[in-house]
């Protein structure tokens, strides 16, 4: 039979972002891949390093634009290790609360798209509007709805508003309600079990070698949350668990994110319950004459896909001398991406890649 070569993407409804996947295909079965990067935004890491800390700051949101606020949370993280800079209690519990909401409109985002990149359209018009009204929370805390800028060295830029609270677990008891109408629609729905188990499967033995990370490691059952494993922010003082399913494939990784979508609700209501008054932010130097002291770090932290990693090392000037960032995505949409798909069906590339949770940019940092 012949070979024929296509290519999905850049434009195309079924890649995760401007991306381009590069098959040899017979007839409908996939033979060999391979991700092409580069179309979307570039050269983060080289940007920072010729800019002042605060001056890079703006940069790093964009460096996955469905989860900003990981990139903020991390860079902030990182600059205070290097400097020295504590941060107020009541600011931990605040960024954690952030750190929870980005992962449920990241989940919300996530379960429109893989349903959608199997022909169920209703899916995404829920999760996409229900998604609106975690923006709106956003919007009210920050000021932006999808870029927020709010996690500083030193902590967040402003308090909660008056009677964010209530609203606050007023969402979080509407969210939780909309999750019986999304298992009926999308995680009991015949067709999407069908098409995803089974489908896109990652061997158990193989997935540390490979450096799967996330949901995606968790649904091969292997246990491994930062966290739980290495807490940062104030997750130590919260109860939750991390979910494995033993299938690796689709429909395990699905399963996870439903029980952590429930499960960050339920983090959000402990905050909301326990969180301590006092400041919430603890005034840097002059932000454009501010030196960090030489040295290097790395930080990092569990966001919807799985752990994110910062590495940072200062100079001693005002500007960093290098940054390198660590996201899910590297692996999973390149040398994963490459390994599972051979062997598959052409119409199921858009589900696989949807069901790894990867982001172009932070492939081509």
């Amino acid at each position: 039979m012949k070979t024929t070569k296509l290519y999905l993407g850049p434009q195309h409804p079924g890649i995760t972002g401007n991306m381009m996947i590069e098959l040899d295909v017979e007839g409908n079965k996939i033979l060999k891949s391979k991700t092409h990067v580069g179309y979307l935004h570039r050269g983060f890491e080289k940007l920072m390093e010729r800019r002042t800390y605060i001056q890079s700051f703006p940069i790093v949101c964009r460096i996955c634009v469905p989860e900003p606020d990981v990139n903020e949370n991390n860079y902030a993280r990182a600059v205070e290790k290097l400097s020295g800079l504590e941060v107020p209690e009541r600011a931990k519990w605040i960024r954690t609360m952030v750190l929870e909401m980005a992962r449920l409109q990241s989940y919300l985002l996530w379960m429109g798209g893989q349903s959608g990149s199997m022909g169920l359209y209703t899916m995404p018009q829920w999760t996409i509007g229900d998604r609106d009204y975690l923006l709106d929370r956003f919007e009210e805390l920050t000021g932006g709805r999808v870029y927020h800028l709010y996690v500083w060295p030193g902590g967040v830029r402003k308090d909660l508003p008056i009677g964010f609270k209530t609203r606050m677990l007023d969402l979080m008891d509407y969210l939780e309600s909309r999750m019986k109408d999304y298992t009926k629609l999308m995680f009991e729905n015949a067709i999407f079990k069908k098409r995803a188990i089974g489908t896109g499967v990652i061997p158990k033995d193989k997935a540390l070698e490979w450096g799967v990370v996330g949901p995606v490691l968790r649904g091969t059952g292997i246990k491994h949350d930062v966290r739980i494993d290495e807490p940062y922010e104030i997750y130590d003082k919260l109860e939750f668990e991390v979910p494995t399913y033993e299938g690796g494939d689709i429909y395990s990784r699905a399963l996870v994110r439903k029980f952590e979508f429930m499960q960050s609700i339920s983090i959000i209501r402990q905050i909301m319950d326990k969180i301590p008054e006092g400041p919430i932010y603890n005034r840097i130097p002059n932000p454009f004459k501010w030196k960090i002291p030489k040295g290097y770090t790395y930080v990092k932290l569990e966001s919807s896909r799985g752990e994110f990693g910062y590495f940072m090392a200062s100079d001693g000037s005002e500007k960093l001398r290098r940054v390198n960032v660590r996201g899910p995505a590297y692996v999973h949409g390149i040398s994963l991406l490459e390994k599972i798909l051979p062997g598959s069906r052409l119409g199921d590339v858009s589900t696989i890649l949807n069901s790894l949770g990867v982001c172009p940019p932070e492939m081509e940092r």
